[in-house]
């Protein structure tokens, strides 16, 4: 994406009238990769009452010589991981190397994912967490504890106090965290607001960090960016695509005290590769309904 190999559709994302669920597909091509698709899907509020995963989506691959539809693949599991995964990259590539505690806002089905990719990047010695349902924070740490890591429950005070990683992932409509909660030299990652109105943090706390973002137009029109541009607090061109950081034209972090920002909005060109690898697995294996479609 940042050398223009690959680029996303715009988004649509809208709230349906039923059930309280959004509804939308995200989609692109990848050049590079030959990737060509779209996910259908979206977030259902009440689906956890059911015994069913709250967000629920489909990834459809396109044949990019022909326009044939040449797999569906289920992308729930897939979406987690690819949220996951974005997040962690960017804690790989902006986080201090030191960092060894670990702030987590959120504590729904998409946090330990989060969790299990971010323990890879640094090493970290401690969670700190608060979820808005305090019931739910005994998963996250369950799996704190099999990765050998201490937990412990906090005010979103205290945790941004102590955490030099933050990761929020949650479906909030209002800030979770305020800006002068969070120390010098902290990296947030805001992987949880995808949607026009959706917010997790103080618009100010953009203003104090240097931000990132997956795809700055995303960013600035249902990511977490979308409230700080709309307040004049920053602007477009304030906002910085990490892949220009991974291929090496932007430095990223620059210095210790610095407070760097992720804002992950999710492209639809992740889950294009990620479930193009899956499907090139399944082929490999014999798994799957290989019926020829089209």
């Amino acid at each position: 994406m940042a050398r223009g190999d690959a680029y996303n559709f715009p988004v649509v994302r809208e709230a349906i009238g039923h059930a309280d669920a959004l509804y939308g597909f995200k989609g692109g091509f990848d050049r590079a990769g030959l990737a060509l698709g779209l996910k259908a899907g979206g977030y259902w509020p009440g689906n956890m009452d059911k015994g069913l995963t709250n967000h629920q989506s489909t990834v459809f691959l396109f044949d990019p010589d022909t326009g044939q539809l040449s797999a569906l693949v289920g992308g729930n599991y897939l979406t987690a991981l690819r949220t996951a995964a974005s997040s962690s990259v960017s804690i790989a590539h902006l986080a201090r190397k030191d960092a060894k505690v670990l702030g987590m806002v959120g504590a729904g089905h998409q946090s330990t994912f989060q969790l299990r990719a971010a323990v890879e990047q640094r090493a970290f010695e401690k969670v700190v967490a608060w979820n808005p349902h305090p019931d739910m924070l005994p998963r996250l740490g369950a799996v704190a504890e099999e990765l050998g890591l201490a937990f412990e429950a906090v005010s979103q005070q205290d945790l941004g106090a102590e955490a030099d990683v933050i990761i929020t992932i949650t479906s909030a409509f209002e800030p979770l965290i305020m800006a002068d909660w969070i120390k010098p030299g902290t990296h947030i990652a805001c992987m949880g607001t995808d949607t026009k109105g959706k917010q997790e943090v103080d618009p100010a706390l953009l203003k104090r960090a240097t931000v990132f973002a997956d795809e700055i137009a995303q960013s600035i029109s249902i990511g977490e960016a979308q409230h700080a541009v709309a307040q004049g607090l920053i602007a477009e061109g304030d906002i910085t695509p990490v892949g220009a950081v991974i291929n090496g034209t932007h430095p990223g972090r620059t210095s210790e005290d610095e407070i760097t920002l992720f804002d992950g909005t999710g492209v639809g060109l992740q889950d294009l590769a990620v479930a193009s690898v899956a499907a090139r697995i399944a082929r490999e294996r014999g798994l799957g309904d290989m019926a020829r479609l089209g």
